[in-house]
């Protein structure tokens, strides 16, 4: 049997492929882009025909550098919503999890459902981008094509029907729809009937390393997982004790936990893990490295993010008082609040470009910071960081939210999301070994490790004290003010 073993996430940009051995090294990787569309205003559509054609590119590539696989594991981009007809054929383009048209829908199933019985239910509050919203959208404005609807699917699910001819996802991604009882992982048949959903829609929830069907040539294809859950077992989270960092354009602080906990304001997260049995939760902030390539568009755009980077070297930590709060987007975790803006606090004549940059390295590690603290209340302290992203290839960076967090950080020796997560997931569906454990063991491996620096950890329990502080004045000036913060 090949020794390969493929990794398939389908992202919201494109698909990306890695083929892996049993070793854990990296025999091929390959990549198909597509277009998101954007067709109003806070509107996000793709048309998952366009996932599978990204996915059949990727895949003939892959079997061209590195043969055919053992097997394939499927993650990818969360709470999107597939509608098919009876004929399995899809109804209109998928709505993604950036999508932000169902505000209304969200306070609906809070008052219907209750927020505290929701939480208790599925761990998290009603988002936007959550699956069952989007849903109750369909059926208020689309009632025609509403009633069409035969099946549910989420991104990744769509490929593997067309992979394996067969309907399913996993407990980790079904998480993410607002309608899993994430605690007994299964379908809420509770939320179900509130809501006025069809459990027939939806497909079977397994645990992501069990085989989802095979591929025509007889490949089976694993379970999978979200794109977190999976980037977390690609890094080694496959327990508790290490946490995941993620330093991408967005940040989030993953952590794997024993049984089920969820915050009673669902601040962050709370889904299944990857791992049969085992739970995460999950903070998530919205301008991570997307903060810094905000300043660099805006200040510097010619210069390339290492010589940027270093221009902030030559301050001190603190940056003589300058805070930067990165709510560019709004934010999620500590504050789900869309309106929320950032802000530069304790500007002087002496601060220069360099000094901007110091604080917007330093504001996003205090972002993450919020994070841990609420994961840490629900799993315990971790004792180290696996990190990850485009944010991690800088050293400075790195030390700073090393010292923001007051944890050792380290790096692996294969960064690739959640395609090397899902190649993982692969392995042990096809039996290559006998659980995710014993594949994260043989496969995941440390780089380097970066400690905290100790008179930064000093200075930045201060201004972190102050951060915290910034964001409720700045609400109390909006209320007084009319305008939103």
């Amino acid at each position: 049997m090949s020794e390969t073993l493929v990794g398939i996430d389908v992202g919201t940009t494109g698909v990306k492929g890695l083929a892996i051995d049993p070793g854990g090294a990296v025999l091929a990787r390959a990549e198909a882009e597509y277009a998101l569309d954007t067709p109003r205003p806070g509107w996000s559509e793709q048309d998952p025909l366009d996932w599978w054609e990204a996915t059949e590119a990727v895949l003939r590539e892959l079997r061209a550098s590195a043969g055919s696989p053992a097997g394939i594991g499927l993650s990818g981009q969360m709470h999107g919503l597939v509608v098919l007809d009876s004929d399995g054929e899809v109804l209109r383009p998928a709505i993604l999890w950036n999508d932000q048209r169902t505000g209304a829908e969200c306070a609906e199933i809070e008052g219907t459902v209750g927020l505290e019985r929701l939480i208790e239910l599925t761990g998290n509050r009603a988002l936007p981008g959550f699956t069952a919203p989007k849903l109750l959208w369909l059926r208020r404005h689309e009632p025609d094509l509403y009633a069409r609807i035969a099946r549910v699917l989420l991104p990744k699910d769509y490929v593997r029907l067309r992979l394996t001819g067969q309907h399913a996802t996993d407990v980790s991604d079904a998480s993410g729809t607002l309608l899993l009882d994430v605690a007994h992982r299964r379908w809420s048949e509770q939320l179900l009937e509130t809501l006025e959903l069809d459990p027939a829609w939806l497909p079977p929830a397994l645990e992501s390393p069990t085989p989802s069907g095979d591929t025509a040539d007889g490949i089976p294809v694993a379970a999978g997982a979200g794109d977190q859950a999976a980037g977390a077992v690609g890094v080694g989270v496959d327990r508790s004790g290490p946490v995941s960092v993620v330093l991408g354009t967005s940040g989030v602080v993953f952590a794997a936990l024993g049984e089920f906990a969820a915050d009673p304001q669902a601040r962050v997260h709370a889904f299944c893990h990857a791992i049969p049995g085992t739970w995460h939760a999950m903070g998530v902030m919205l301008s991570a490295a997307g903060s810094l390539r905000w300043l660099r568009e805006v200040v510097r755009p010619e210069i390339d993010y290492d010589a940027l980077v270093a221009e902030a070297d030559s301050w001190p930590a603190g940056a003589e008082g300058l805070i930067f709060l990165p709510y560019l987007a709004g934010e999620r975790t500590p504050h789900a609040d869309p309106d929320a803006r950032g802000a530069f606090v304790g500007l002087s004549v002496r601060h220069d470009r360099g000094a901007l940059v110091r604080a917007v390295l330093e504001g996003v590690a205090f972002g993450l910071r919020d994070s841990l603290d609420l994961v840490a209340e629900l799993g315990g302290q971790p004792e180290l960081g696996r990190v990850s992203g485009g944010g991690a290839r800088s050293e400075l960076w790195l030390r700073i939210v090393a010292s923001a967090l007051e944890l050792p950080l380290q790096r692996v020796a294969v960064d690739e999301g959640a395609a090397f997560g899902a190649a993982i997931l692969a392995g042990v569906a096809a039996g290559t070994w006998s659980d995710v454990h014993e594949a994260v063991a043989a496969t995941v491996r440390v780089a380097d490790t970066i400690e905290p620096v100790p008179e930064w950890v000093e200075v930045y329990g201060h201004q972190r004290q102050r951060y915290r502080a910034l964001y409720p004045a700045l609400q109390a000036v909006a209320a007084q003010t009319g305008s939103k913060s």
